[in-house]
């Protein structure tokens, strides 16, 4: 099948099914997969141009609902911190959709780029994981799912802060934390094309130390959001003088097959987050992470 604007030929089953296998293990950490259908797209595809962040926008749209869905049901949908998280991400992303046209239009730099983010990810998730394994053994997402108490309750959220309560214990963070944190995640989402949730979920575990369990749900809500802005915003671009000779707009196509298969590996993930510890569920995605930020970095 050829893709226009991508300018490729490619099996139309590959595209779902490496998207189905990604977005399985980084769904239970309330990430799309996104950030890592990217390097795919840039490194094994060839496909550079802007448009591949608008195609990655694209496969979060289309991926997400699945996930979203198995949160809700389950309890675990922490509306709240959701409000926040879009609250925040939206002008970053807006901005960050023309500083990925005006200024980051070259493969290079782009990697560059990617490769810095996805190293600094890895990292802080590399150090949560050592901080938590020297400190007491906490419980496993299984001994969890035998409680009843595995959903999020008694939320509260003011001007002053959000606080919550999960598996018998309670949480509260700061409101305007949040919303800054999530302006600088949009930023760096609506250049990188993931919507943010790849950032967003390793800090609330890492600095608001709020258990994974809790955040995917609203990690993967605010990105689906923010991701349809994103998308939005790239097309009216294309039409403008902003695009000149770059493809801007979405690879429909690819970013459908790409979406199919997230459906499916955000789905089964959400629904099988609960039976893999977090700790697990964070060194997949460190170890992944880093070889890509490396590589991306120095290889490229």
């Amino acid at each position: 099948m050829y893709f226009p604007v991508a300018d490729i030929e490619l099996s139309p089953f590959i595209p779902p099914l490496v998207a189905c296998v990604i977005s399985f293990f980084t769904s239970m950490a309330g990430v799309s997969g996104a950030f890592l259908l990217l390097p795919f797209q840039v490194s094994f595809l060839g496909f550079n141009s802007p448009a591949v962040s608008s195609t990655n926008h694209l496969f979060n749209i289309i991926a997400i609902p699945g996930g979203i869905y198995r949160f809700i049901k389950e309890g675990r949908m922490l509306w709240p911190l959701t409000l926040l998280v879009v609250i925040g991400t939206l002008p970053g992303v807006l901005s960050g959709v023309l500083i990925r046209i005006l200024y980051l239009p070259s493969p290079r730099a782009f990697k560059m780029f990617v490769g810095l983010v996805l190293l600094y990810i890895g990292v802080k998730l590399c150090l949560d994981i050592a901080k938590r394994n020297a400190a007491t053994p906490q419980k496993t997402a299984k001994n969890t799912h035998n409680s009843n108490k595995f959903i999020i309750s008694d939320t509260k959220l003011n001007l002053k802060s959000l606080e919550y309560s999960f598996n018998g214990e309670k949480y509260q963070i700061n409101t305007w934390s949040v919303i800054c944190l999530s302006l600088i995640v949009g930023l760096i989402g609506g250049i990188y094309g993931i919507g943010g949730g790849a950032i967003i979920a390793p800090f609330f575990v890492t600095i608001f130390k709020l258990p994974v369990h809790t955040v995917a749900g609203a990690s993967l809500m605010g990105t689906f959001i923010t991701s349809a802005v994103g998308v939005i915003f790239f097309q009216v671009l294309s039409t403008s003088s902003f695009a000149s000779a770059q493809q801007i707009a979405p690879d429909y196509r690819l970013g459908l097959l790409f979406g199919l298969g997230g459906v499916i590996g955000i789905y089964l993930g959400a629904r099988a987050q609960r039976f893999f510890p977090a700790t697990i569920i964070k060194t997949i995605l460190a170890a992944t992470l880093l070889f890509t930020s490396v590589k991306y970095i120095f290889f490229s």
